[in-house]
């Protein structure tokens, strides 16, 4: 086994008519990470998505999951690979438990090896084992989903879009879940959201892809790291009139008087920007400092691209 649970060399994916999904995309995922994947609507990340679940033809380029040739062993790859998908899909005359044991006969799971009452505890929906699917709210729904894309104990699990809609208490069980299967068993978790700030919370590693391309690849605090905008927040022991400029430094004001002095970190040190302020004659009462988040680089890089 390679350290990469998932590999993608020059993957193309054209529809009828000609539009070009994506244009060549060369990715992998590091084994027992949590990766985002994260891209605006329409980038192309449910087209390879579908194509890593064995749902989307490829038109071109090479898939391996977790070791395995998704050309020449398409079950292998298949049965290492768990999909949690957005829509919410389910058989409404199926129970939560039934749902779970057909879902885990179609991967050729012995009976003996199922664990459907486990996994139905994991998702919180033990006391729903017997209910029908069609009763179950849009919340208890999404956490079935996310049971049968673990009936075959995959190595990778794929989450799209998994907190779209729902409410926080969910959310935080997903994500306790989420973590608790990373770390307990090591299992490679590939995330699409946009929430950025779960991104940049639970991911290891992210990827952007914009117009079917990647457009970024790198650790999340790299990433971060990409845009050195920083802003020093003061708050100033007495109201402040005008102030000398200084290259590298711009301040703006907000309406009770706090002081936002907004600088390139690469550019220009902190101690530079207190010597600023001691030169303006300010006295400081607090002072804190903001820099870029996730969503900074996510606009930037896609605006670009």
């Amino acid at each position: 086994m390679t350290q990469d649970a998932i590999r993608i060399e020059g993957l193309k994916k054209t529809y009828k008519g000609g539009k070009e999904a994506l244009k060549g995309v060369d990715l992998t995922v590091p084994q027992g990470s949590v990766f985002g994947l994260l891209g605006p609507n329409g980038a192309g990340k449910s087209t390879l998505i579908n194509i890593l679940a064995g749902l989307v033809t490829k038109t071109a380029g090479h898939v391996s999951i977790w070791g395995w040739d998704q050309d020449v062993n398409p079950r292998q790859s298949r049965a290492s690979i768990g999909v949690m998908p957005q829509e919410l899909n389910l058989d409404p005359f199926f129970t939560p438990r039934g749902a779970l044991e057909v879902q885990a006969g179609l991967y050729g799971v012995p009976k003996s090896e199922r664990r459907s009452d486990e996994i139905l505890e994991l998702v919180g929906l033990t006391d729903k084992a017997e209910a029908y699917a069609r009763t179950l709210s849009g919340g208890m729904r999404r956490r079935l989903l996310l049971g049968k894309a673990l009936v075959h104990t995959p190595h990778v699990l794929v989450l799209d879009e998994p907190t779209a809609g729902v409410d926080i208490e969910l959310r935080q069980m997903l994500w306790t879940n989420v973590r608790k299967l990373n770390r307990d068993t090591g299992m490679t978790i590939i995330l699409t959201t946009h929430y950025l700030e779960e991104a940049e919370e639970m991911c290891d590693e992210i990827a952007i892809i914009n117009h079917g391309e990647v457009v970024a690849r790198d650790s999340t605090q790299n990433l971060l790291g990409q845009l050195d905008a920083k802003t020093m927040v003061i708050q100033p022991e007495t109201p402040v009139g005008n102030l000398r400029d200084r290259s590298g430094i711009s301040v703006s004001r907000r309406d009770d008087g706090t002081l936002l002095v907004s600088y390139r970190a690469r550019q220009t040190s902190a101690e530079d920007v207190l010597e600023f302020l001691r030169e303006n004659g300010i006295r400081i009462r607090d002072v804190r400092t903001e820099q870029a988040d996730l969503e900074d680089v996510f606009l930037s890089l896609t605006r670009a691209g």
